[in-house]
């Protein structure tokens, strides 16, 4: 099967597309190349040093004997995608080419439009180009588990059975967006559904929680094929961030009371589920909704993990409360099914097994190229 990768020159996307290659997939990256820029222009960078798309693409090859062909453009361009469709002609696309973080889209109005014109506009020319001539295409687009929010209810996977005043009817699960970012993904999820409804496009949307950890079997074969680690205020997790911060010994800098709940995955399991997705298709017009995600923890849950992990290699990490830029529940009910994936067969890595290999051991090795000044939050979704 052919399969476009979009954005597969970052995190997600990366690992991704060498997994599908290594599968025997007919692999193609289409991307930008923005995330570096937005690197550059904030002064920011990945833990891991990343060698440039082409040479990664090279060392695949060398190692493997496998191609993966690269388009460079952008996707709110309609005429270079369309373009690119033609020539690769995909049988699967996988869509991660958006702006994907939350601090960055709070920066400013600047920051707030591009994020929700890049990430609609994009999968909206997406759509256009699977409805005007690759109607046939399977779209599998990275969605969010930030769109549902931190509801008081179960959240179920996309979809939720209603009963209003004596009648009944299954809707879309009401979405309580965090940022403007999460925000896009949620129009981005209407706008997929409508084209769904009215085209026939079959769709995948794969609500995906945080993914840690910079190993796959693929990425870890050569150091040219290493993988990002993100640990700066705007683009890092919270989980990267405990990981450096023990690595430096500076304390944990958990925000605010820390009882935030989220969603998360190995990095190993997402590649696993973009490749179920593609495998197990969704039908003619059907928007199929997965919430892509493996556990459960708080922040303070991530902060005494971390903590316990660093104990069995020496470090001693003290945890420190600190005001939370964000505006959000600081203690909440959350509680996300995750049955669909693995019905179709995933089986889970766990956080537990895989903290010192994934995150600690590569934090420790590369803490020599820690900015310090990057690390604590820069952004307030207050101002």
């Amino acid at each position: 099967m052919k399969v476009l990768v979009i954005g597969g020159d970052g995190y997600c996307g990366w690992a991704t597309a060498l997994h599908l290659s290594n599968r025997g997939y007919d692999v193609a990256i289409l991307d930008s190349l923005a995330r570096r820029h937005w690197d550059d222009k904030l002064g920011v960078g990945t833990l891991t040093p990343i060698a440039p798309i082409q040479k990664r693409i090279q060392r695949w090859y060398e190692l493997t004997g496998k191609k993966i062909e690269l388009f460079i453009g952008d996707i709110t361009n309609y005429d270079f995608l369309i373009k690119s469709f033609r020539k690769f002609e995909p049988e699967s696309i996988v869509h991660f080419g958006e702006q994907r973080s939350a601090p960055y889209s709070m920066i400013d109005r600047e920051h707030s439009v591009f994020t929700q014109v890049n990430n609609v506009v994009g999968t909206l020319n997406i759509l256009y180009a699977i409805r005007d001539e690759f109607p046939d295409s399977h779209l599998v687009k990275l969605g969010t588990m930030g769109e549902y929010g931190t509801p008081n209810i179960d959240i179920e996977e996309g979809y939720i059975e209603i009963e209003h005043n004596g009648r009944k009817d299954v809707l879309p699960y009401p979405k309580q967006p965090g940022s403007f970012y999460h925000l896009s993904k949620v129009h981005d999820s209407h706008n997929i559904h409508f084209a769904c409804q009215i085209w026939g496009i079959p769709a995948t949307d794969l609500n995906q929680g945080v993914v840690y950890g910079v190993l796959t079997e693929e990425t870890g074969m050569d150091e040219l094929l290493i993988n990002r680690l993100d640990y700066d205020g705007v683009f890092g997790t919270a989980l990267n961030r405990f990981c450096i911060q023990a690595a430096t010994g500076h304390p944990l800098t958990v925000y605010g009371k820390g009882g935030q709940t989220r969603a998360f995955l190995d990095i190993r399991d997402t590649v696993r589920c973009m490749e179920l997705a593609i495998t197990n298709p969704a039908n003619e017009g059907e928007f199929r909704v997965f919430n892509q995600f493996t556990e459960l923890f708080s922040i303070n849950d991530l902060a005494h993990m971390v903590q316990k992990a660093g104990d069995t290699i020496g470090l001693k990490i003290a945890v420190d409360n600190i005001e939370n830029p964000r505006v959000e529940l600081e203690e909440h009910y959350f509680n996300a099914k995750n049955t669909n994936l693995l019905d179709l067969g995933l089986q889970p890595h766990y956080l537990s097994d895989s903290l010192l290999d994934s995150l600690l051991n590569f934090a420790t090795k590369y803490k020599d190229r820690v900015d310090a000044q990057q690390i604590l939050p820069t952004v307030s979704w207050r101002r």
